[in-house]
């Protein structure tokens, strides 16, 4: 994982659930650029389509509510986010997505500063966000020295096959 990162933004509200990440209906789909595709059409069904890859969503308060499903981190790396920044996470969430290998960071108020489609750089030495287009910095609550470590594997599956040498079945 990159100590330093930027892309462009999509801004969301607050209680954006599993269910409007990656859609229920969606379930049975394997192809993981067919899971992708659908993300966050339960949102809006051209976000998916018009996202950059390396692109950071922004939210507000309780990300990722609702059921347990890990598909919903799964759907937003093979969209090409890079990074969710949020208000607050639901817990089973933020567990999922740094298992999965999709950094979640606590920004409080961020997405009440930002708009869509601006440019910002996440600095993990700093803690700190900055937006491009303003030079406006805010700060993130760090991670935690274990979260960072499955990080930097590019999740739990990979830091536990170099932690104990199995290989992948």
């Amino acid at each position: 994982m990159e100590q330093e990162m930027t892309g462009k933004i999509i801004v969301l509200g607050d209680n954006i659930d599993t269910d409007q990440i990656y859609p229920g209906c969606f379930l049975a789909l394997t192809d993981p650029k067919e899971i992708g595709s659908h993300c966050l059409e339960g949102v809006d069904e051209k976000i998916a389509g018009e996202f950059p890859e390396g692109g950071i969503v922004v939210a507000g308060k309780n990300f990722g509510c609702g059921s347990s499903r890990e598909h919903a981190a799964i759907a937003l790396l093979n969209m090409g986010a890079a990074a969710v920044l949020a208000d607050s996470f639901a817990r089973i969430f933020f567990r999922n997505a740094v298992n999965l290998g999709l950094l979640p960071l606590v920004c409080k108020g961020l997405n009440q500063h930002v708009k869509p489609n601006q440019t910002l750089t996440i600095d993990l030495k700093k803690w700190s966000i900055t937006v491009q287009e303003t030079g406006e910095t805010y700060l993130c609550e760090p991670l935690g020295d274990q979260a960072l470590k499955i990080l930097e594997a590019g999740g739990i599956k990979p830091f536990m096959r170099a932690r104990f040498g199995k290989k992948e079945c």
